[in-house]
């Protein structure tokens, strides 16, 4: 049945995610009461987003997993999360201006956190909190992620460095999780890479919330066109009037070698196409590792949500992207963009980048075949949670 929101529902719409599975616990709990009348419930698994129902699961006995998609870096923040909180109590993320040290993890800088873990007066924090603690308790956590790429990171969990003084849940490492490219999509974009060299252009995309000022288009058009390299550019914006948004002539004078499209690429189609050499990417863990399984080396850019976070993952531990600098509220100048462009495209420091992505782009596709650990790790919860 469906749930009506309550009279003042949050303004923030990360705060849905967690407030709408707890309005739902009522029918959870009848739902899985009728199922358990006729069979036994062996393991209920659940996204991050869900932890209301976590009292509900384990009030019933089953046991209870989470699924986190953020991999093995985000699950040892996530593990280490209430240490950090009790460690730095009364003191505040937002206040701290400087590198918070994570078991596993490259050193974070505070203010690369997720904007919600700020202040502990956040429904984003408590939420965070709460979920976190659940988490250690928990009978497991599957995760998004493959060895080679976290080894590190998956070191830490094994040995429990990321739950002091207590038990760490079994971890379980099932990813990458891509969809392949079914090859019979159909748009604009696939039919202009087809005309283009082989590795030669950047593909910029931010996903359907990746919304830029004018200012900031205009920024990154000069960039692009001062970059001297082709491009493929999905630019979402509000405005129709899309050359009013760019600097004049910029579409005429880059025709021969840009491409830009108002609207959603098919991304995956994008990323798997023999043109594209590099992407500059918003940091979203689906972006990273479709650009992983198909063998694209990135350019760090993140706009929202753990975004930054990733990016320092990208860029310190898994060496597979270049970052871009921005100022303090965010803008990113032409002249940078267009530095990172041509270190990606042409310098030595961009051939280690694409080198690394190469390894993990095998290493990926080793972790899901035959005796990979991705497909062990699968296999062994299956085997885990069917036992008698």
């Amino acid at each position: 049945p469906t749930q009506p929101l309550p009279p003042n529902p949050p303004k923030i719409s990360t705060e849905l995610f967690f407030e709408i599975p707890r309005l739902n616990n009522p029918d959870l709990r009848n739902a899985l009461q009728e199922i358990s009348q006729r069979s036994r419930i062996r393991a209920f698994v659940m996204d991050f987003f869900c932890n209301a129902a976590y009292d509900v699961t384990t009030s019933m006995g089953i046991p209870t997993y989470y699924y986190l998609s953020t991999g093995a870096f985000g699950l040892c923040l996530f593990l280490y999360f209430p240490t950090i909180d009790e460690t730095i109590y009364p003191r505040e993320i937002g206040d701290l201006n400087d590198f918070i040290q994570v078991p596993g993890c490259p050193p974070i800088y505070s203010l690369d956190f997720i904007k919600g873990l700020f202040f502990r007066k956040s429904n984003i924090y408590k939420h965070f909190l709460s979920t976190t603690r659940n988490m250690r308790k928990s009978a497991g956590i599957v995760t998004n992620g493959f060895d080679a790429l976290e080894f590190r990171a998956k070191e830490a969990l094994l040995n429990g460095s990321c739950v002091p003084g207590g038990p760490t849940p079994p971890v379980y490492l099932i990813g990458p999780l891509v969809g392949e490219s079914n090859g019979v999509v159909e748009h604009e974009c696939l039919k202009w890479l087809d005309s283009q060299p082989s590795k030669s252009v950047i593909f910029l995309c931010f996903g359907r919330r990746g919304l830029f000022s004018a200012e900031q288009l205009r920024e990154m058009a000069v960039g692009l066109e001062n970059s001297g390299h082709r491009f493929l550019w999905s630019l979402e914006n509000d405005d129709p009037d899309l050359d009013a948004l760019l600097p004049e002539g910029f579409l005429a004078r880059t025709k021969e070698r840009g491409f830009v499209i108002k609207s959603w690429a098919p991304q995956k189609e994008v990323l798997s196409h023999d043109s594209v050499a590099g992407f500059v990417t918003h940091c979203g863990r689906s972006s990273i590792l479709e650009a992983l399984s198909f063998g694209v080396p990135m350019i760090g850019w993140p706009l929202y949500a753990e975004q930054r976070m990733n990016r320092v993952f990208m860029v310190e531990e898994m060496k597979v992207a270049l970052p871009l600098e921005e100022a303090a509220d965010g803008f990113v100048t032409a002249a940078e963009l267009e530095k990172r462009v041509r270190e990606l495209m042409d310098s030595k420091n961009g051939r280690f980048v694409r080198n690394r992505v190469d390894e993990m782009n095998k290493a990926a596709k080793l972790a899901v075949q035959g005796n990979g650990s991705s497909l062990g790790a699968l296999e062994k919860f299956i085997e885990f949670v069917t036992r008698d």
